[in-house]
C-alpha cells in the first residue's frame, strides 16, 4: 500500500492532539501525532505494542502511574501492550508511532 501525502486526513483526537494515520498493513499502523504544548493525554492502556519516535518537541511519559520519562528530538520508545501510560506535552511536538497489532479504530472512515 502506498498513500501520497495529499490523500490523508487528520483528526483531532483530543484537545491539543491531532492524529494522522499515515499507512497501515495487516498487522501494523503508522501514525503521525502533532501535539500542542500543555496538552495532556490521560492514563490509558490498550493491547497494542506502541513504538514511537520524537521528530520535534518534548513530552513526558508517565508509565504505570509512577515512572516518568522526558523525551525529545531523536528519542524513541517501545511501550508493551496493556501497560498504563499517560503523556504531558512540554512543548509543541511531532511524534511518529507504530502500533501492532493494527489499531483498527485509527483507520480512516
Amino acid at each position: 500500500m502506498f498513500i501520497k501525502s495529499g490523500e490523508r486526513e487528520s483528526i483531532i483526537q483530543a484537545e491539543g492532539i491531532e492524529r494522522t494515520t499515515l499507512v497501515w498493513g495487516e498487522h501494523t499502523l503508522l501514525g503521525e501525532f502533532r501535539l500542542a504544548g500543555g496538552a495532556k493525554l490521560p492514563s490509558h492502556s490498550h493491547p497494542h505494542e506502541q513504538t514511537g519516535y520524537v521528530v520535534s518537541g518534548r513530552m513526558r511519559f508517565i508509565l504505570n502511574g509512577t515512572e516518568e520519562i522526558v523525551v525529545g528530538p531523536g528519542d524513541a520508545w517501545c511501550i508493551p501492550g496493556d501497560v498504563p501510560h499517560a503523556a504531558e506535552i512540554i512543548e509543541d511536538a511531532v511524534v511518529i508511532e507504530v502500533f501492532s497489532p493494527r489499531r483498527d479504530e485509527f483507520l480512516p472512515k
